[in-house]
């Protein structure tokens, strides 16, 4: 097969020995299979920003740390080194997180190196030895449903232990190893600490996963376990073993409005000391 640009200083390094096939093309990279001495592994091939259908949501990027002021303003300013350094940090953000949730236990593929918006890393294969379907690819009958849904949620309290949250989880980005699932596709990974959306974010993880098994298991739908599990996790009772039931109990306690009004007063007129500034700002330049 022609040799896809991007992969071309991996073979002269040395890093790679012979591009195999192309395994996928999705909305944010290309991906292929590759040898590397007599390992095969697989090649994820960044996709130039302006050719992703996938946008990188302020969501997602939110708690994550830049290096030094300079690359903060280059990309608050939208200038071409800042889109540049957004586009590393975009790309840079899966390796640490495979790397991170690796060290955690986590079933993701091995990394190996990222360069050049190339990511090198474990092909997952099936017990065949053929590379591993995605989830959705797979029928599953009541039992296998539910036993991969059990396995799963313990990846994903997991993943919330070692601080991070996928962030975009579904049936689309989990193989079926001969071994189990393995959890793919992390460049959206967030910090669970940093991030203001984490509990929205991972709540959205957990039910993607509910409603895809209860097409095959209908008793999942009727549980709750992202509000329960992120219940347990900011009253610092979350851990690996976690026994957990999907069930939570509504918070009855009233509604103190005036605190609610307040803070909603104390917001407002932030802003407005805001806007002023910038505009006096502004005036004076």
């Amino acid at each position: 097969m022609k040799i896809p640009k991007r992969l071309v200083p991996l073979l002269e390094e040395g890093l790679i020995d012979e591009v195999i096939s192309q395994l996928m093309s999705g909305k944010e990279a290309t991906v292929y299979v590759v040898r590397s001495g007599n390992s095969t592994r697989c090649a994820k091939v960044y996709k130039d920003a302006k050719q992703r259908s996938f946008r990188q949501a302020a969501s997602y990027r939110d708690g994550r740390k830049v290096k030094n002021s300079r690359q903060a303003r280059a990309m608050e300013k939208g200038s071409r080194y800042g889109r540049q350094m957004q586009e590393e940090m975009w790309q840079n953000a899966e390796v640490d997180a495979l790397f991170r949730l690796a060290d955690a236990g986590v079933r993701v593929p091995q990394p190996h190196i990222c360069t050049d918006g190339v990511l090198l890393m474990e092909l997952v294969v099936d017990a065949m030895g053929d590379v591993a379907p995605r989830l959705n690819d797979v029928e599953l009958t009541e039992a296998r449903a539910l036993e991969l849904h059990a396995l799963l949620l313990n990846q994903v309290v997991r993943m919330l232990c070692a601080g991070m949250i996928h962030g975009d989880l579904s049936e689309y980005n989990i193989l079926l190893a001969a071994d189990g699932p393995v959890i793919i596709d992390l460049p959206q990974a967030v910090d669970a600490a940093g991030n203001n959306e984490a509990a929205a974010m991972l709540k959205r993880d957990v039910d993607n996963l509910a409603s895809y098994f209860g097409r095959f298991a209908p008793q999942i739908l009727s549980a709750d376990y992202g509000t329960e599990i992120w219940r347990r996790f900011e009253a610092g009772s979350l851990h690996v073993a976690t026994e957990l039931s999907g069930r939570v109990e509504a918070d009855t306690r009233p509604v103190d409005l005036d605190s609610v009004l307040e803070v909603i007063e104390e917001t407002r007129l932030a802003e407005d000391a805001r806007v002023r500034r910038q505009l006096e700002l502004g005036a004076a330049g």
